[in-house]
């Protein structure tokens, strides 16, 4: 049984840039990539992108659409938030990416939200690519305010299990962050679990995105079930890197985190197979 490849998402340089990811990735021996589509230009530009595959034999495994709030993102290959998904899958498919990754809407983009869950469903009827909708985490939007409370930021939702997406993406930090029961969540998701973000959390209401190891998530049993179960799907670790003082205090962080991922996949945790052999994905 083949074992899932596990990949770098470019954000985990960050504040480098995309080709910093893809040297990192080649460096330390990922199966290849995840790019997080920013404000960066090479992250944007399949031309761009295919030079560093090709150039440094990285594989682009899946591509994140640009969702971000944080890093202002709202104008990154246009304003209109399908055609950033037609384009992320048409990246995809150019480059040989089976996913996409996307994020709810936020709720101020109204009847994009609205039509969301229906049209995402149209569009993956439409190619092989996998749009994967990532679990998020409650926060409230600094506006608008109805009466005396304000709206939560995502709708229809931060919890992608709610609605009837064809295929979800579980992100670690995000469960920690929103303090679900990450294994109830992975077992909701079940055969639809598409692509798993490997971080770690402590469970503040920081998105940490931890090497995996260093917080209180679920990360080696969740990565032994895949193991054991086939699972078909990308591992990519998704961590944040930003106190890193230098190359090698980033590298030693990454190459941790991918020691852990591939350890797991194997040899998962002895003391929870019993529970998650109780779950399918």
């Amino acid at each position: 049984m083949s074992l899932p490849k596990v990949a770098l998402s470019t954000i985990s340089v960050y504040p480098e840039n995309t080709a910093t990811g893809f040297a990192t990735a080649q460096r330390l021996g990922y199966d290849g990539v995840e790019v997080m589509v920013t404000n960066d230009p090479v992250s944007q530009s399949i031309d761009s992108l295919r030079r560093l595959r090709d150039g440094l034999g990285v594989p682009i495994l899946a591509v994140h659409a640009p969702c971000l709030f944080w890093l202002n993102l709202q104008r990154v290959w246009g304003t209109d938030p399908w055609g950033k998904l037609v384009k992320a899958r048409m990246v995809a498919e150019e480059l040989g990416a089976s996913t996409v990754v996307v994020h709810p809407p936020f709720v101020w983009q109204g009847k994009y939200a609205a039509e969301f869950v229906a049209g995402l469903g149209r569009m993956q009827q439409e190619t092989d690519i996998r749009f994967a909708v990532e679990n998020m985490y409650p926060w409230r939007a600094t506006a608008p305010v109805i009466g005396e409370r304000r709206v939560e930021a995502y709708s229809p939702g931060w919890d992608p299990t709610e609605e009837d997406y064809p295929h979800f993406t579980l992100d670690l930090s995000h469960s920690a962050t929103s303090r679900m029961d990450t294994m109830a969540m992975l077992g909701r998701m079940g055969q639809r679990l598409a692509h798993l973000h490997l971080a770690d959390g402590s469970g503040s209401n920081a998105d940490e995105h931890l090497v995996p190891g260093r917080g209180r998530q679920p990360c080696a049993e969740i990565l032994g079930l895949l193991g054991r179960n086939g699972f078909e799907g990308n591992v990519v670790l998704e961590v944040n890197t930003r106190r890193a003082t230098n190359q090698d205090a980033r590298d030693a962080d990454l190459e941790e985190a991918l020691t852990y991922a591939r350890r797991h996949l194997v040899l998962g945790d002895a003391d929870s197979a019993g529970e998650a052999k109780q779950i399918t994905v």
